[in-house]
């Protein structure tokens, strides 16, 4: 038995299908999925079909992949016989869904909470000493408020419980719709028999704090978007074929290895490929994480989602399809997500002993006391009060409620979660790998001008400000103070530098082999005299306190980056890393992460580029700043709000007091049953006084999780 959705515990039948000629990637939404365990089971079942190559389902987008030979119906029909719903991918049907759910438990919760006040209100009455007639009258009333609302607020229990009873096995949503119906059932019977006892406050408290959980749940659960998904940004569509000395425009799937390619200025390489003109500049962030141009000569590979900065230029295609760098990429962020997804929530790893028990102890109270004393009735008020008791409103709030404190408190700091377990995961880590640029550096940095002099201060100021390069904005951030030089001819070239004539005189700012300096680096030319500029990134605010208080949590830290290793190592040395890596690409950063994992590590990644996002996939945790590309921002567990690093350490610290007040509140919930029990079994307990009992234990879950909100 699993625990989280009544699909998951669905058991698999055969099912066979004459293979078709051809294989395809076929996509099925599944939108009533929830848990880890989910996974499991629709991708074993798939996979049983004959001629079904591969199954993976992606939790966080809710839908299946599967490569095959096997028709779309039969898929559908093989997963709908799991008790889950699936159809053909509709993205737009998909993300209205999700939005929906929250929408329609807040609506229920709304209307079972004012049905519960008003149903109080008449019971007062019969509490104050209301008899006879008057007291059958309130119980009416009641009776009028209460069965509706039942029928329509506790729906997302019976609907959940009916789908588990269809394939003969039993979910958490299977007791909580017991105690509801019999407790609102045997309130109808009292009341049309001048009983004593009504119930109907009891079944709507028990559906009204369940439903709070069940919202809590979702909202902690909401599905993030795929970082995956993002990649597919970075694809060009179409490509420029050179044919017969003519250009045509074809799709990309049309592209076959040794095609020539012209690439026009600004766009998207296609496909992978061999450098055919002279020279070309390109961005490849993607891969390296840095943001400098990167210089190629004829014969040099350049990779799918590239971008021409400069000239068009000539290829040929070595590597198409599937085969690209951007979609091997795009692939292990993919199958990242899915390992990652498996993973399994505290909640539902408590829950899973949960229902059996709560069955076995209500049967054998109700079969116990009709043998005692033989009279159903009391014997079913009894079973009634057993169920309500045990109902699992605090275990159902103790996860949700102190996930959602702590998601509030973290955004308060500067930190936004999007996934509903990453505190659970971020509590267990040990390792904190680190991206440089973008993430420990701020992109850009700071000049050294001190040793210019005025007349140079004033020329490289008037350079600075014609270029938006990030080297280029540093210095005029530090010159701005210095008057401009008037220029004449002022001219960028990309990847290179800006140059121009002052007082007839050539003038240049940018790399020092472009301007002919005797150094390495930075310079700047004014005629005959080259001087250099010393740039430095600008370290992040709180980086190295941080870094620090990580050590003190026992945190080991490494950096972990694209960038050339003087840099990194500089980098390293000055803030104390245990382990420094540079020139890594994607790739390499994805291997480095699993390796860690092999050797028992539990590591959170920190990055921006999109180099990062198979590595912020694949990590235990991940975190990545709000200026990060999407695919980074949408792989991560986390987003960096803030420029400052001053608070991250908390990140940890709040993380492991969520889980230690879930695991507070599960034994809160644990000392209120193995009291409550024993006292509802006895028959000391009527079902009100169950669901007076079940909501203190509750709110005092509730209120311990707002705990987890004092950390300083």
């Amino acid at each position: 038995m699993t625990s989280a959705c009544p699909a998951c515990i669905a058991s698999s039948d055969a099912s066979a299908s004459t293979p078709a000629s051809n294989i395809s990637n076929i996509v099925l939404s599944l939108p009533t999925i929830r848990c880890a365990a989910c996974i499991g089971k629709i991708e074993t079942a798939l996979m049983a079909i004959p001629g079904v190559i591969d199954a993976r389902v992606n939790l966080s987008l809710k839908r299946v992949r599967v490569r095959s030979s096997v028709p779309d119906a039969e898929l559908v029909s093989k997963i709908e016989r799991l008790g889950y719903e699936a159809h053909p991918l509709q993205t737009e049907k998909l993300d209205n869904m999700t939005d929906n759910v929250a929408n329609d438990l807040l609506m229920r919760l709304a209307v079972a909470g004012f049905a519960m006040m008003n149903v109080m209100l008449f019971s007062v009455a019969v509490w104050s000493g209301a008899s006879d007639a008057t007291r059958d009258l309130f119980h009416l009333l009641s009776a009028s408020i209460a069965i509706p609302v039942v029928a329509y607020s506790a729906q997302p229990f019976f609907r959940n419980a009916a789908a588990a009873l269809k394939v003969r096995t039993l979910n958490m949503d299977v007791p909580i719709s017991l105690a509801i119906i019999l407790a609102a059932g045997m309130s109808l019977y009292e009341a049309l028999h001048s009983g004593r006892h009504a119930y109907f406050d009891a079944a709507l408290s028990l559906t009204f704090f369940l439903l709070i959980g069940r919202y809590l749940d979702h909202r902690t659960r909401g599905a993030a978007r795929s970082a995956a998904k993002e990649l597919a940004a970075l694809e060009a569509h179409t490509a420029e074929r050179i044919r017969d000395q003519s250009i045509e425009t074809v799709s990309i799937h049309e592209l076959r290895v040794g095609d020539q390619l012209l690439i026009p200025t600004g766009v998207r390489v296609p496909v992978d490929g061999v450098l055919n003109s002279k020279t070309a500049l390109t961005d490849r962030s993607f891969v390296t994480g840095e943001s400098a141009a990167v210089a190629h000569v004829k014969g040099q590979n350049v990779v799918a989602g590239e971008v021409n900065l400069a000239a068009p230029f000539q290829m040929l295609a070595s590597k198409v399809g599937e085969d690209t760098t951007l979609k091997r990429v795009a692939s292990l962020v993919d199958a990242a997500e899915n390992a990652k997804n498996r993973y399994t929530a505290l909640a539902d790893r408590a829950a899973q002993v949960y229902a059996p028990a709560v069955h076995i102890l209500a049967l054998v109270s109700f079969a116990g006391w009709v043998a005692w004393d033989g009279d159903v009735r009391h014997a079913l008020n009894v079973a009634i009060a057993v169920l309500i008791i045990t109902c699992p409103c605090a275990l159902g709030l103790a996860v949700p409620a102190v996930t959602s404190a702590a998601i509030s408190k973290l955004y308060q700091l500067g930190f936004l979660v999007k996934s509903g377990t990453a505190l659970e995961r971020l509590a267990e880590v040990d390792t904190f790998v680190f991206d440089k640029t973008g993430t420990l550096t701020i992109p850009g940095g700071t000049s050294d001008l001190k040793d210019l002099s005025t007349e140079q201060k004033s020329v490289a100021a008037a350079l600075a400000q014609c270029s938006a390069h990030p080297i280029s904005r540093a210095i005029a951030g530090s010159l701005r103070d210095t008057a401009p030089a008037k220029l004449d001819c002022v001219d960028e070239v990309p990847g290179k530098g800006v140059e121009g004539r002052w007082n007839g005189v050539v003038v240049q700012l940018g790399k020092a082999a472009w301007v002919k300096a005797p150094f390495e680096g930075m310079a700047l030319r004014v005629g005959e005299f080259c001087v250099p500029i010393v740039t430095d990134e600008i370290l992040r605010p709180g980086s190295e306190e941080a870094m620090r208080k990580l050590k003190d949590q026992g945190m080991k830290t490494i950096v972990l980056s694209g960038d050339k290793a003087n840099a990194v190592n500089q980098l390293g040395q000055r803030m104390d890393f245990d382990q420094i890596a540079s020139q890594v690409d994607a790739e390499q950063k994805h291997e480095f992460i699993e390796d860690l994992a092999t050797r028992g590590r539990r590591c959170a990644m920190v990055g921006d580029g999109l180099n990062d996002a198979a590595s912020l996939a694949a990590a235990h945790a991940s975190m990545a700043p709000s200026t990060a590309l999407d695919a980074s921002r949408n792989a991560a567990d986390i987003v960096i709000l803030r420029e400052s690093f001053e608070d991250f350490p908390k990140l940890v610290s709040v993380a492991r007091k969520a889980v230690a007040l879930s695991r507070q509140n599960f034994a809160i919930a644990a000392a209120y049953n193995a009291i409550a029990i024993p006292i509802a079994i006895a028959g000391f307990a009527t079902p009100l006084l169950a669901a007076l009992a079940m909501s203190a234990s509750s709110i005092t879950v509730l209120v311990n999780a707002l705990r987890v909100r004092r950390i300083a």
